[in-house]
């Protein structure tokens, strides 16, 4: 099931340099009927079976986990990015963006789901032999063994190639012994398989698969955490674990290969489920904003509890178009590959490679809004925000991991900038020539007014800014280091920033700009407003983070210079944010929710 709303393959990190037509981007308003449908069977799965049962695996009953794992299997909710020659749906990228936005109504589930669906079951998709998945994927697509994944070590997290687990090939050539120790690995309490990631001969990074019953495997005790309480987290332990030879997964020191292509796909569902996650979040607020009184009337009628809500849907609003516009990229590259090529597998994580950036993107802009998002909602509730038996609570302790899960958002910053400069310096992506171009023309124009027109000209003509910001910036930052900038982490990070914003900024407008194109401007109104309060806000983070790196990188009368050019590209007339925000917040109080229907 392709999505057909995208008419060209568009490189990966090419937004920075190319300006992308509204026709052309996938948004949560191009879902086909077939996905409304499995998004309607997420959702009433989440509010039928996982938020009754929220207490009990608050609590550790982890049968109860299994139990719904085993359903959501029933119901095809496991299995769609499964082959169907090996028991699933093998349905789009959309599709499964889709699910995990709408099952994510307990993160703890959420969490047990993702780990099940994605890193437990996807490296056995793309990297099992026959065999290997004949044997295990139709179990994991139905919910009858559950997956997890094995790769971080107490001394390698984020460094996960310098781990210390070993593995040996016993001396007639059966087993590989694997010794060492994982930790923090989700679903272990109670998972059937592990993905677990070990050096042959202390050398060859290497993935295995390794079953709970093998001799030699064990689990440590439940980590207490501050959050996701409703998840397995536990150490294990490899005492010369006996691996069968053909328990090896892809080739024998090609590990990175799958612990990095697993990871990418695993931000975009955490991306899509940090969404779903804050959708929920703002409901609450709302409905508690709404029957909460103080000064004789209800919160919600307050100014500044209106300013909140407004930039919570802003925010969602923003992110639903980030993650299905990236997705949507991934579906067009994914439908050009024919499945029956003996290569298949290799174009597929090739075309989802492809897309590194975006889905590191998503990763660290979708956790970092969440965190806003039900902070705000803490707030909202006022002291009742700090206690356990509202939900305000809760979301706000689960939410914390996501900057920490699938890489954090520090390292994710370093391969957002990293992979654009590598890109630039192998001649993949003209960064360094479109850096040069815009030095010329701001040391030799005066002005740099862009003559747009048409729908949303002005919205669009901010994030051409945003772009030479972050543009200029950028090669301020390369023309003094060079190729030493990757060991510069703090302007790598501002880079990073900048260009998180104009992915942002750029995917939201793309939206609106396709709704007022298509349903007309009374449709648009809500979105239109939406787009502005966020385009605002985000311009702020633009310029800030310029300013900083330029700073940074000169001194004198460059550095007066810099900042004067730095003015002049970003200059722009504010939105009137106050009255904008009135009319978001009016809206979502008389919805009880967030939409923009």
């Amino acid at each position: 099931m392709a999505s057909t709303a995208i008419s060209s393959k568009v490189s990966g990190g090419s937004f920075l340099l190319e300006e992308r037509q509204a026709s052309e981007v996938f948004t949560p308003e191009d879902f086909s009927e077939q996905h409304q449908l499995i998004g309607q069977t997420a959702e009433e799965f989440a509010v039928n079976e996982i938020i009754p049962n929220i207490e009990k695996m608050e609590h550790k009953e982890f049968s109860v986990a299994r139990d719904l794992l085993k359903k959501a299997g029933e119901l095809g909710l496991s299995g769609v990015e499964v082959p169907e020659a090996y028991g699933g749906l093998e349905m789009d990228k959309v599709t499964a963006a889709v699910i995990a936005d709408r099952i994510s109504k307990y993160a703890g589930f959420a969490t047990t789901w993702g780990a099940h669906t994605g890193i437990g079951t996807l490296p056995l998709v793309y990297f099992g032999s026959d065999g290997q998945k004949k044997k295990y994927l139709p179990r994991l697509a139905a919910g009858e063994i559950v997956g997890a994944y094995a790769l971080s070590e107490a001394s390698s997290g984020s460094d996960a190639l310098n781990c210390r687990a070993r593995a040996q090939l016993s001396p007639d050539g059966k087993h590989y012994l694997l010794n060492g120790e994982k930790m923090w690995i989700t679903n272990a309490g109670f998972a059937d398989l592990f993905t677990i990631f070990a050096k042959v001969d202390g050398e060859k990074f290497t993935a295995f698969l390794v079953e709970r019953t093998f001799p030699g495997f064990s689990v440590g005790a439940e980590e207490h955490k501050m959050g996701i309480r409703g998840s397995s987290t536990c150490p294990i332990i490899l005492n010369d674990c006996q691996v069968p030879a053909e328990n090896v997964l892809g080739e024998i020191g090609k590990g990175h290969i799958i612990a990095f292509n697993i990871l990418n796909i695993g931000r975009f569902k955490l991306g899509a489920m940090c969404v779903g996650g804050a959708r929920l979040s703002i409901e609450n607020a709302i409905a508690y904003a709404k029957q909460r009184k103080a000064f004789h009337k209800v919160i919600a009628d307050f100014g500044l509890v209106r300013e909140k809500l407004a930039n919570m849907a802003a925010l969602i609003y923003a992110g639903e178009a980030l993650v299905y516009r990236t997705v949507g990229m991934m579906d067009h590259a994914l439908s050009e590959i024919d499945k029956s090529a003996s290569d298949a597998s290799r174009q597929t994580l090739k075309a989802i490679e492809e897309y590194a950036v975006e889905c590191s993107i998503i990763k660290v802009w979708g956790s970092e809004m969440i965190d806003y998002v039900v902070d705000e909602t803490v707030q909202i509730y006022g002291g009742y925000g700090f206690v356990e038996e509202y939900p305000a609570e809760r979301a706000y302790r689960d939410a914390r991991i996501n900057r920490i899960f699938e890489g954090t958002n520090e390292i994710n910053r370093l391969i957002i900038t990293g992979f654009l400069l590598k890109r630039a310096m192998n001649g993949q992506l003209p960064l360094l020539a479109a850096i040069k171009k815009l030095m010329d023309e701001v040391l030799s124009s005066p002005a740099l007014g862009e003559d747009l027109e048409g729908p949303l000209a002005e919205e669009h003509r901010l994030v051409a800014s945003a772009k030479k910001l972050s543009l200029f910036a950028a090669g301020a930052a390369t023309q003094k280091y060079m190729q030493a900038i990757q060991d510069q982490q703090e302007i790598m990070g501002a880079i990073a920033d900048m260009v998180i914003e104009v992915y942002a900024m750029e995917s939201a407008v793309l939206r609106t700009h396709k709704i007022v194109s298509t349903r007309g401007e009374a449709a648009g109104a809500l979105p239109l407003a939406l787009t502005q309060v966020y385009l605002s806000q985000s311009m702020e983070k633009v310029e800030a983070a310029a300013r900083k790196i330029i700073a940074a990188v000169a001194d004198g009368d460059t550095l007066r210079t810099q900042l004067a050019i730095l003015r002049r590209l970003g200059k722009h007339e504010p939105f009137n944010q106050i009255a904008l925000r009135q009319q978001i917040a009016t809206r979502v109080l008389e919805q009880g929710k967030y939409s923009i229907a």
